[in-house]
């Protein structure tokens, strides 16, 4: 692996941390029968190398596409390295996912490559091509039992620009966007976040958030990775067992979204040993619960605002005297504006659209996959348009408005109203479907469905279309509930009158 002074891919990331200090601590992982198992950089590397040399014999190399469909586990982090190294690309995919939502990732990315959980086969094998070759994976492994003992030399040289991932995204479009991430981006996300979190190899990182999302990836592994730090990782996000796992681990960081902070509160109770010294977390949470979180967690939480696109997070709250409500200030590296619909800066006070300005492929996504027409509907002047709402004050701080009409946000997780709306008119007795985000205490928004029958005298039930959705959508997107109604409210030209549908659902 190449080793360079200053990292600009994030294979030479991994190989700088390898050689600087090669016994240091980089990976502990908890499985779900709590046996724990620890990594040296150096012990892990030799992981990589193993899962490399599999890759490799399998026909991945520069270029190449591997899709993973696992939950947190030494596979997830050995691949995802490995690809890295070897100048290939991850896929990533919700683990929970359905048939249809796998079968798209693969037919968009013709992966050589893919990785799935045994305990989900029928699932995934009926999304994949006969071509393809799938390996099932046990997420609790942490001997690396399907790869070769013998290891890997022959690493490439990747470049800054190389596709090292697509990470799959709701939009407003209906359809998931593929969005692409270079070596640079990782490496841009982890100099950037490891900074802003003042990160250094001292530190461990807990991770309860699921490794196919960018959080865990940027803001954690990335900042980790670039300075060398250490990642406690466990196989799933448990309300009850988080502090405990965080004093059992002495783990230093963490990231969080609302919900799984709520859920802790919740569920948890104050727990001797635990000392985070920092921890991120995105969207607004209220002061009292911003008390019990500082008292319990050991620091004060910091708000965080980023997007897939965005790589880092572009806004990050002071550490000195963060605000529940706020989503902070500019992060150090970044350039962040909120404009008005003339594309010019808002005055102090004014909401406008959060909009992003960089470099695609360096400290923005390269694009959307096969897709510039949306990519360049997605810039102005240079600009990212993100599509959410915000005010700046004086002091140079942001404070979130509203989000983008089409995209919920349950449970930190981007939720596309019109994919949700298209799996539901799909069904065969579906006219038309609208869907809209209710309130929920814990997972801050979820999907609530209104239906038009195609035929009025041969409507489907509700139980039916829940189970229409469940067999089609991970979790966060199914709909809580269906209501169904002779007809949607429109405007005089056609357009469904949402706003008239959300403001039944908050009367209910």
């Amino acid at each position: 692996m190449a080793n360079g002074d200053s990292p600009t891919t994030f294979a030479e990331v991994w190989a700088k941390s390898v050689a600087s200090d090669p016994d240091a601590t980089f990976l502990i992982f908890e499985a779900p029968d709590e046996r724990v198992t620890t990594w040296t950089y150096v012990e892990f590397d030799q992981q990589v190398q193993r899962v490399a040399a599999f890759l490799d014999a399998n026909g991945i190399g520069p270029g190449g596409a591997i899709h993973l469909a696992l939950a947190n586990s030494p596979t997830f982090v050995a691949v995802w390295i490995a690809s890295v190294c070897l100048g290939a690309s991850i896929v990533p995919g919700d683990p929970m996912g359905r048939t249809p939502e796998f079968a798209d990732q693969v037919a968009r990315t013709n992966p050589s490559v893919g990785f799935y959980a045994a305990s989900r086969a029928d699932e995934y094998l009926g999304a994949v091509p006969t071509s393809m070759t799938a390996v099932a994976i046990d997420e609790a492994d942490a001997t690396f039992a399907p790869f070769p003992d013998e290891g890997f030399d022959r690493w490439p040289t990747p470049s800054p620009l190389d596709r090292a991932a697509v990470m799959f995204t709701s939009g407003t479009t209906g359809r998931p966007k593929g969005v692409e991430i270079t070596q640079a981006n990782y490496a841009f996300a982890g100099k950037v976040m490891a900074e802003a979190a003042s990160l250094t190899n001292t530190d461990r990182h807990i991770v309860v958030l699921p490794l196919f999302h960018a959080n865990a990836q940027y803001y954690s592994f990335a900042s980790a990775v670039w300075v060398g730090a250490s990642v406690a990782l466990m196989h799933t996000f448990s309300a009850s067992s988080f502090l405990a796992q965080a004093a059992r681990h002495r783990a230093t960081c963490a990231s969080l979204f609302a919900a799984p902070l709520r859920m802790i509160l919740a569920r948890g109770e104050k727990t001797d040993g635990v000392a985070l010294r920092h921890c991120w977390f995105a969207q607004n949470i209220a002061d009292d619960q911003f008390e019990t979180l500082t008292e319990w967690l050991g620091c004060q939480p910091r708000q965080l605002y980023g997007m897939t696109e965005t790589i880092p997070a572009v806004l990050t709250d002071d550490a000195a005297a963060p605000r529940p409500d706020a989503m902070g200030y500019v992060t150090s590296g970044c350039v962040v504006e909120v404009h008005d619909t003339d594309g010019g800066p808002t005055a102090a006070g004014e909401v406008g659209e959060i909009v992003v300005g960089g470099t695609p492929g360096t400290s923005l996504f390269a694009g959307y996959l096969d897709d510039p027409k949306t990519t360049a509907a997605s810039f102005r002047d240079g600009w990212f348009l993100t599509g959410d709402r915000a005010s700046v004050d004086s002091q140079g701080r942001f404070f979130f408005d509203g989000r983008r009409s089409d995209v919920l946000k349950v449970a930190g997780e981007n939720v596309s109203t019109v994919e949700v709306e298209a799996v539901l008119t799909s069904h065969p007795k579906v006219l038309e479907a609208s869907v809209v985000g209710a309130p929920d205490p814990v997972r801050d928004e979820v999907p609530v469905a209104y239906v038009v029958a195609a035929e009025a005298d041969n409507p489907p039930t509700t139980a039916e279309l829940l189970q229409w959705c469940e067999e089609r959508l991970g979790k966060a997107k199914r709909p809580r509930d269906v209501t169904l109604l002779d007809e949607l409210p429109r405007t005089s030209v056609g357009k469904i009158r949402k706003f008239v549908l959300r403001d039944e659902v908050l009367t209910q």
